[in-house]
């Protein structure tokens, strides 16, 4: 389908779901036409909250464009060989490499939960994909998404395990809506696959910073801006081999580290790695490498008081694998 075709398809069918909202909260009309109660006061409510969030202005880093693209997919999150396959093998090195990383950076630990007691927060959490390992490794997991959807989908999936239920919780909402709410709550953000989606990086970043505790961490993997990351990253990944559905990325988002880097550091966190990534099309596999040209990973690290000890005390034997937070490059 042409571009500009896909487009209009797009707005006219954000337009007429936004149309059935509108209907839906005409409910006095319904009433007149039925002698029966059309419509509960929850569904009511739920409408009004929609067309509140749509034209809310308090969410600037939320891209409209990017959430109805991913409005369609909501019901395919947990399809491993759909379209979010590469995010669930994505998961073989990104949940080793946050696990790692934080048991590198505590002397204590419990066995069984080596997460237990951490506080993360999923910013951009999709149907939960990374929130579910995270929830397994026993950390306190909340996930936020701005679309409504993402969060039902995620919500029902995690229904299914009685221990997740009990660590996971979500959010229908922008980072923007929870940091008078969260300020300096959490131990660790992670920010999988979301830069490239956001309005406003900036302001994306300094939310981090403002909910994240002093000395806490924060996970991002992203793709950088290069020639390389867009034969790749859009020309291959969407366009021959469909990896991804076509217009998923644009070019223009993608972040290079550099300037991600500069960005993380005047909003007072301190830059710890940087690791590059490869995925296998072939193999559907993801695996580590020097060369940030088209995907990384970066860690970073919220400054604190001096002499103050770390936030995350996590309950202390290392496992024998060796960690995956030491690929790359430490800063």
């Amino acid at each position: 389908m042409p571009k500009d075709l896909h487009d209009d398809h797009a707005d006219l069918s954000f337009q007429t779901g936004l149309r059935g909202t509108l209907q839906n909260c005409n409910w006095k009309t319904q009433l007149k036409s039925s002698s029966t109660l059309p419509v509960s006061l929850t569904e009511i409510k739920s409408s009004m909250l929609t067309l509140k969030r749509l034209f809310s202005t308090s969410h600037p880093s939320v891209d409209l464009k990017e959430m109805k693209k991913f409005q369609r997919l909501a019901h395919k999150w947990w399809d491993e060989e759909g379209e979010y396959s590469a995010l669930h093998s994505m998961n073989d090195i990104r949940v080793p490499f946050i696990r790692d990383t934080l048991l590198n950076m505590s002397s204590n630990y419990h066995l069984g939960n080596p997460l237990s007691g951490v506080k993360i927060l999923d910013v951009g959490c999709g149907g939960g994909l990374l929130s579910e390992p995270l929830g397994r490794l026993g950390a306190s997991v909340t996930g936020i998404d701005p679309l409504e959807d993402n969060i039902r989908t995620a919500d029902q999936h995690k229904s299914f395990d009685p221990v997740l239920a009990k660590r996971i919780q979500y959010k229908s909402s922008s980072l923007e809506e929870i940091v008078e709410e969260s300020m300096e709550t959490f131990d660790v953000i992670v920010a999988s696959e979301v830069l490239e989606h956001v309005a406003d990086l900036e302001m994306f970043i300094k939310c981090c910073s403002r909910v994240l505790k002093p000395e806490g961490s924060l996970f991002i993997t992203t793709i950088n801006k290069t020639q390389l990351s867009y034969v790749l990253g859009i020309v291959v990944a969407e366009k021959i081999m469909g990896i991804v559905p076509e217009g998923t990325h644009e070019w223009e988002k993608f972040v290079p580290p550099e300037e991600l880097e500069r960005l993380l550091e005047s909003n007072g966190l301190s830059v710890k790695t940087v690791n590059g990534m490869l995925y296998n099309p072939l193999s559907g596999s993801w695996s580590w490498m020097e060369s940030t040209s088209v995907n990384y990973a970066m860690h970073a690290v919220k400054s604190g008081l001096q002499g103050q000890s770390s936030p995350i005390d996590i309950p202390s034997e290392m496992e024998s694998e060796q960690p995956s937070g030491t690929a790359g490059t430490t800063m």
